[in-house]
């Protein structure tokens, strides 16, 4: 079946050749209009004949549309329209706006719930499947629908819009488990909350003694940048330590504009780090990973994990082998440096947590040393030491103080 596409009308081309995507696409937009995130929201794309106005669509895309759209929202901001190729069906970030057909077929083992979240919600906006930490879904709201959606079950609306009162539940169940330390506010996305309401939400958060860390789960800087104003970045320093997890899959989406929302974050004293997830034919290549692993790191966004693909109702189409992730990392290893090197993480079927996967770098172990190959592939040994007692004696001391 064709996947041939052709130009759209009236693009024009800038001095060094950059296609000015947002001339060609909205040509009625004000700089003021363009850098409002509420205009931005107000003109997403969201039915399939707007898009297909804007863009010249495959027959795959259409048909994938079509039989998308009682599954799952569709929702483009119009910046993250303009990052789309629209010449070349495979463009990453095409592929993660507009769902093809395969997106609406269900396929052995996928799941509605893949990460068994909804066992563990003993209240509803609160997922606790950890001993210390805490999932905090703040809104079903996305400025962006990406089809590779873990959480499309709550996302694709009509069934989780979460209420004042399910955000004041949430924060009584927190206050009350004094094992939370750590909470993470997710959805949907946080930071399309306005200000005010954010503030309603990490105000009474920060007040409780046992939490000691909040994260930020979002897609923003990627998809919507104009969010992260210098009061949306004062407000969350305000509540630090607080950490901004962000979600670039691939170098493409780290434009100028994605650059200066994350310096931003960053220049207020907001910590960046990078959750990518690994899919198949739009980044399952080393050299694309360590392409925007070093593109995050000049923008000060540290990588922090390279998720393999959940398994999601209709996204196995996107899904790599185990085996690929693996191969991607043993190509990283000794061939950049150390931070631009992320955890290879899976988060089991079924609820059953993160775990993280490594090429195995131990050939032999031997009574007194262990034999291990190097990134090069050499074969070195590690002297045992003899002593082998690990117990930290002054910690009985430590511990003391806090009794």
């Amino acid at each position: 079946m064709s996947q041939k596409s052709v130009s759209g009308p009236h693009e024009r081309v800038l001095p060094g050749g950059a296609l000015d995507r947002r001339a060609a696409l909205f040509p009625g937009a004000t700089d003021g209009e363009w850098n409002d995130w509420r205009w931005q929201m107000r003109h997403a794309i969201r039915d399939a004949s707007t898009l297909a106005r804007l863009l010249p669509l495959t027959e795959s895309e259409r048909a994938g549309l079509d039989e998308t759209a009682a599954l799952f929202r569709l929702g483009i901001s119009p910046y993250y329209l303009t990052l789309v190729d629209p010449k070349h069906p495979l463009c990453p970030v095409r592929m993660q706006a507009i769902p093809v057909r395969q997106e609406a077929r269900i396929r052995p083992g996928e799941r509605r719930d893949p990460l068994g979240e909804d066992p563990h919600r003993p209240v509803e906006a609160i997922v606790h499947k950890y001993p210390d930490r805490v999932l905090l879904l703040a809104t079903d709201t996305c400025s962006t629908y990406c089809r590779h959606c873990t959480r499309r079950r709550l996302t694709k609306g009509g069934e989780a819009e979460l209420s004042r009162g399910a955000l004041k539940e949430a924060l009584d169940y927190v206050r009350a488990t004094s094992t939370v330390r750590d909470v993470l506010i997710s959805g949907g996305d946080p930071l399309l909350l306005s200000d005010e309401r954010l503030e309603e939400l990490l105000t009474p958060l920060r007040a409780i003694p046992h939490v000691e860390m909040i994260r930020i789960g979002t897609r923003i800087p990627v998809c919507l940048p104009m969010r992260v104003t210098d009061s949306l970045a004062t407000l969350l320093r305000r509540y630090a330590p607080l950490f901004v997890i962000t979600h670039f899959n691939h170098p493409k989406e780290l434009s100028a504009e994605a650059r200066g929302a994350c310096e931003r974050l960053v220049d207020h004293g907001v910590p960046v780090e990078n959750q990518a997830v690994l899919m198949r034919r739009l980044n399952s290549d080393a050299r694309i990973i360590r392409e925007l692993n070093h593109e995050c790191l000049k923008a000060r966004v540290r990588p922090y994990y390279l998720h393999q693909m959940d398994v999601a109702q209709g996204c196995e189409h996107l899904r790599t082998p185990l085996a690929k992730g693996v191969e991607i990392l043993e190509a990283l290893r000794g061939f950049t440096s150390g931070l631009a090197v992320p955890h290879l993480a899976v988060d089991l079927p079924g609820g059953g947590g993160k775990v993280t996967l490594q090429p195995d770098y131990v050939v032999e172990r031997r009574a007194h040393e262990t034999v291990l190959r190097s990134y090069r592939g050499e074969r070195i040994a590690y002297p045992e030491p003899e002593d082998a007692d690990c117990r930290c004696p002054y910690d009985e001391v430590w511990q003391a103080r806090a009794r």
